[in-house]
C-alpha cells in the first residue's frame, strides 16, 4: 500500500469538568474515543490513523456526533507523512503510538549493534 493515501485524524478539546455533569461527558468522549481507535498522544489531544480522505470524514462526522455540547473540540486531517514529520523533543512515545503506524514491518527484538559492544 502507498504511504501517501493514508490520513490522521488529529483531535484537540477543552472540556469543562468543573461540574459532575462536566466530568461525566469528558469520561463518556473519552471513551468514545479509545473504543473508536484514537490513541492519546498529549492531555487533551488524540489520533487516529485513516485508510484514506474519505474514511477520514467518515470518523469526523462520527466524532461531531459524539463530542459534547459544552467545551471546545476541533480536528484536522493531516496526511501520514506530514504526521511522520511531527518533531517529538523528548523523543518518548507509547507503545500504542509507536505501534500504530503505517508501516507494516514490524520488529521482534532488537537488532546486534556493534556501538553497544563498546
Amino acid at each position: 500500500m502507498e504511504q501517501g493515501r493514508f490520513m490522521r485524524l488529529i483531535l484537540f478539546f477543552d472540556l469543562p469538568v468543573d461540574t459532575p455533569l462536566g466530568r461525566r461527558e469528558y469520561r463518556r468522549f473519552v471513551k468514545y474515543l479509545t473504543s473508536d481507535g484514537f490513541v492519546r498522544i498529549q492531555y487533551s489531544v488524540y489520533c487516529r490513523l485513516c485508510i484514506n480522505a474519505d474514511a477520514a470524514q467518515t470518523i469526523s462526522k462520527r466524532v461531531m456526533k459524539e463530542a459534547p455540547v459544552d467545551g471546545d473540540v476541533r480536528f484536522m486531517v493531516v496526511t501520514e507523512t506530514q504526521y511522520q514529520n511531527i518533531s517529538n523533543v523528548n523523543e518518548t512515545y507509547s507503545l500504542q503510538e509507536s505501534l500504530t503506524t503505517s508501516d507494516r514491518t514490524i520488529m521482534i527484538g532488537g537488532m546486534n549493534n556493534d556501538e553497544d559492544k563498546k
